[in-house]
Parts: structure tokens; C-alpha cells; sequence
């Protein structure tokens, strides 16, 4: 029982994630992904006429159920096996936060940034709501996101896929390295 209070090894965790893709394919012929519950609950709650959500998407129900249960293993994992040591940073990502003015950083997320009172800064604006314009934007614009591209479409050889995901990643170090610091001294 203990092993589920702790952080599992990435040679734990990672062939998990990995063996959802096989597992998904030969159960049903499903796709890994969580970009697509969005459209989905959308078609499901919102009536429109937008083509975008003329679909069958109670074919896509098992995604809902997917997801809620993603959100609902987070919300046992994290209220129930909330890991009791601090989370351990290295001295070199202590003293890079340090540099970009973040100072509390115990939990997951920094409370410097997110948090509601940020939200009403320039900084928490740009970060929170921009962003996940962006984010947004982005994974609709890629056709899907890390978890679809990376995990699923890498593991089929889907050329989309790699570009997608090495989009992704440049636009991550882009925005660590060029973007970031900038925003972090407004």
C-alpha cells in the first residue's frame, strides 16, 4: 500500500501510459486522446447547428467515460495519496525559478502564478487566459493533442504525429527559454 503514496519510477509509470495504446486498439479500436472529450461534451450539451458538431458522438460516449475517470483517479490520487514529502527540485531549478521571481513552489504548480488573485494581474492574465487560448488553439490547429500525438500517433508511425509532437516541444522551449522570462518581468 505504500508504493501508492510516493511518485512511481518513470520505468513503472511510462510503459503503463504506453500499453493504453495496444490495450485501446484491441479492445474496441479506439484512440488514446483527451482533446476530443471537449468536442464530444460539447455535441452532447450544446444543441447547435455548427457542422463542427453534427456528429454521432454518442459513438465517442467511451471517451466521456474516460475522461471522467482520468479526472476522477486524479481526484482519489490526490485527496486520498497525496504524497506527504515536499516535492524535490534540484538546486539548478530552484535557482532558475528564483531568477524569474517564483518563490513558493511546494506543491505541483507555482502559487506565485496560479492562483485567483494572479488572475487579475497582467502577468496571470497572459499566463492563464492567453495561454490556454493558445493551448487551445493550438491542439484544435494540430488536430489533437501530446497525449494523441505523442503516445498514440508516434506509436503508429503517423508522420502528422512527429510533426505535431515536434511542434509541440519547440513551442514549450520557446516559450521557457524566449517567452517566459519576459512575461515573468512585467
Amino acid at each position: 500500500m505504500n508504493i501508492l503514496f510516493h511518485p512511481w519510477p518513470w520505468y513503472i509509470s511510462g510503459p503503463l501510459i504506453g500499453l493504453m495504446v495496444p490495450a485501446l486498439l484491441i479492445l474496441g479500436n479506439k484512440t488514446f486522446g483527451i482533446s476530443s472529450t471537449l468536442r464530444h461534451m460539447s455535441a452532447a450539451c450544446i444543441p447547435t447547428n455548427a457542422k463542427f458538431f453534427k456528429y454521432d458522438w454518442k459513438a465517442e460516449s467511451w471517451n466521456l467515460v474516460f475522461a471522467f475517470g482520468v479526472a476522477l483517479g486524479g481526484l482519489i490520487a490526490g485527496y486520498f495519496f497525496k504524497n506527504p514529502n515536499p516535492i524535490q527540485l534540484s538546486d539548478a531549478a530552484i535557482e532558475s525559478m528564483n531568477q524569474l521571481g517564483i518563490k513558493n513552489y511546494s506543491g505541483m504548480i507555482p502559487e506565485d502564478i496560479f492562483n485567483f488573485s494572479s488572475l487579475l494581474t497582467l502577468k496571470g492574465f497572459i499566463l492563464m487566459v492567453i495561454g490556454g487560448f493558445f493551448v487551445g488553439f493550438g491542439t484544435r490547429y494540430a488536430g489533437g493533442c501530446t497525449s494523441g500525438h505523442a503516445i498514440m500517433g508516434l506509436s503508429n508511425l503517423q508522420l502528422p504525429s512527429l510533426i505535431a509532437t515536434c511542434c509541440f516541444f519547440a513551442g514549450g522551449l520557446l516559450m521557457t527559454w524566449c517567452i517566459l522570462p519576459y512575461i515573468m518581468n512585467l
